[in-house]
């Protein structure tokens, strides 16, 4: 048996700039922070014939084609993994919760699959494999960061390219600022999940048609998300605060579904009751994580605990997609 822990993550900034549609023509730029919450990928050889899958669903199928979920037959299908073969998916939160999770799971099954057997692989390997999966073969209209991210772990500067290569670096932050971040982010679930795809899909499209406040929005995102890196390297981490409220209320006008009125509310309660310095709604699904910035978790918490929320602590990952056990 073979199992892989794969982190999902939380977007610090540039989210969107990772997208095609916008760093082909203009280039992209991403932070992203890999946090300890994981999708566990098992593989085994499988008493049954064929693939026997378990994830939300339980597929049984004879051959790849015949397999339900896309993620999993086309990995099979690169991998050519042998049969029989069993795939088992556990994960720490719901999928559609905007924290990555379908690029940590194609990262770790991946992972599982080249440990199964016996290749080696690096993490700019597995990032790449899973980009050619799900942007390429299957045409999903997402980005780079959530694959990137689970691969490598870590706080990630990623640089997108016009020609589709990808520079990555760690933020070069000391280990005392390290703390002081994480010390002032709070993670609180929304309450109710929903998929990206309608609104990644709006953002390719306005963007591949050069609509200018779409393209005027990402480029500010852009220069925000590298203002963000200067930031944090120069241990200002209140001063984030600020620009996470920025970045907010720029990701709120790039469509109708960012938010809703119940995250606009809360969003408000926790600046003006709770002592929140900025925050953001983590993904770009309308749905999931509300991530704040604050210098007073006491009162956040108390807040946010008035108006129903349920806090999910973290600390950051700097392991990336790990095997954890290897019994084959």
């Amino acid at each position: 048996m073979i199992m892989t822990r794969t982190p999902l993550r939380i977007s610090i900034g540039g989210g969107g700039t990772d997208l095609p549609s916008y760093y082909r023509e203009f280039g992209g730029f991403v932070i992203s922070a890999a946090i300890n919450k994981y999708v566990y990928i098992s593989v085994n050889r499988s008493f049954f014939p064929g693939y026997f899958l378990k994830y939300s669903e339980t597929e049984h199928a004879e051959t790849c084609e015949e397999i339900r979920h896309p993620l999993l037959r086309s990995a099979l299908e690169m991998h050519q993994a042998p049969r029989p073969l069993e795939i088992v998916s556990v994960a720490d939160v719901p999928a559609g919760t905007g924290l990555g999770s379908s690029g940590a799971f194609l990262v770790g099954v991946v992972h599982a699959l080249c440990a199964y057997q016996r290749q080696p692989v690096t993490a700019e390997k597995l990032a790449r494999d899973a980009v050619e999966i799900e942007m390429n073969r299957l045409a999903e209209p997402v980005g780079k960061q959530d694959q990137y991210i689970a691969a490598y772990g870590g706080l990630l500067c990623q640089q997108y390219h016009p020609d589709d290569q990808v520079t990555v670096s760690p933020l070069q932050m000391s280990e005392e600022a390290i703390r002081e971040l994480r010390d002032s982010l709070m993670l609180y679930f929304v309450g109710y999940t929903r998929s990206a795809s309608t609104l990644l899909d709006e953002q390719k499209r306005r963007s591949e048609a050069g609509d200018p406040a779409m393209i005027e929005s990402l480029h500010f995102v852009r220069a925000l998300g590298e203002e963000t890196r200067n930031v944090l390297e120069s241990g200002n981490i209140a001063e984030f605060g600020r620009l996470m409220h920025q970045h907010w209320l720029r990701k709120r006008k790039r469509s109708s579904g960012m938010s809703s009125d119940r995250i606009d509310e809360l969003y408000e309660l926790a600046l003006s009751k709770g002592g929140a310095t900025g925050g953001k709604l983590v993904g770009a699904g309308g749905s999931g994580f509300l991530l704040f910035h604050t210098q007073d978790r006491k009162r956040l918490r108390r807040t946010m605990t008035d108006a129903g929320l349920s806090e999910m602590d973290f600390r950051f990952d700097f392991d990336g997609s790990v095997v954890l056990l290897r019994n084959a």
